[in-house]
């Protein structure tokens, strides 16, 4: 899995700030500096006084000046189990590779069988791992070994019987119905401040499965540096309110 940020709104916490401001000025925001609209912000410098607001704003409820700034995210190599999961979120945008319009027949299903395509799970590999719902603790050196076995030679089938059903002349959009719901897929996601804390809420939760509470993470990580004052508050005093930021 790889995540990239492709685009943002620049300054994003400049943007919350100034549209907050708006609701208490009696001057217009588009007339006067941003500075200019923060003087009754508590604090020294410019910064404090952003940490100040935002900090307020978040600790009130305030959500409404997050849904301002906007985040575009590449994310690479996550199973369609985990779009699945991620594209339920309402007010997000996606753009999901096509499965209809790119074929996979030149994968070769030797190297599907040692990893490639396909997403494996850590259950698959790790005796000591411990899935949600699962009915047994840790497995011994042969079970898991058997696991793997039985998952990836499962895998290349469902390949080679994809890419046959292409040499049959099925297209694409129908021979892809053989293949597992852990084939990789590509997502362009967009979403705004708000509406990634609350995607952050759900599935950056300690119970939420492991493969898209990592995307989540990759995400934050990015959002982070992005808008540091907002996400540096969310994680220390708000993060796992489940549904407290819903829009």
């Amino acid at each position: 899995m790889e995540v990239k940020l492709l685009e943002a709104t620049p300054d994003p916490e400049r943007v919350i700030c100034s549209a907050a401001r708006n609701d208490y000025l009696s001057e217009f925001v588009g007339d006067i500096s941003f500075e200019e609209a923060m003087e009754d912000i508590e604090g020294e410098t410019i910064q404090e006084k952003r940490e100040t607001l935002i900090g307020h704003l978040l600790d009130h409820g305030h959500f409404g000046p997050f849904e301002h700034p906007q985040a575009t995210f590449a994310i690479q190599g996550v199973s369609r189990s985990c779009m699945a999961q991620i594209t339920r979120h309402r007010h997000a945008s996606f753009d999901i590779q096509s499965m209809r319009y790119v074929s996979f027949d030149d994968v070769d299903p030797a190297d599907v069988e040692e990893g490639a395509m396909v997403v494996t799970p850590p259950s698959a590999v790790d005796p000591d791992w411990i899935g949600r719902n699962q009915s047994s603790g840790s497995v011994d050196e042969e079970t898991v070994a058997e696991r793997k076995r039985v998952f990836r030679e499962t895998v290349r089938d469902s390949v080679e019987s994809y890419q046959k059903l292409l040499d049959l002349g099925m297209p694409p959009e129908d021979a892809r119905f053989v293949l597992p719901i852990g084939t990789e897929v590509n997502i362009v996601m967009s979403l705004n401040v708000r509406m990634l804390m609350h995607v952050a809420d759900m599935r950056a939760a300690a119970d939420s499965q492991w493969e898209v509470r990592g995307m989540t993470e990759s995400i934050l990580e990015l959002a982070a540096e992005w808008c540091p004052i907002t996400f540096e508050h969310y994680e220390n005093h708000l993060k796992g309110r489940k549904n407290r930021l819903a829009p």
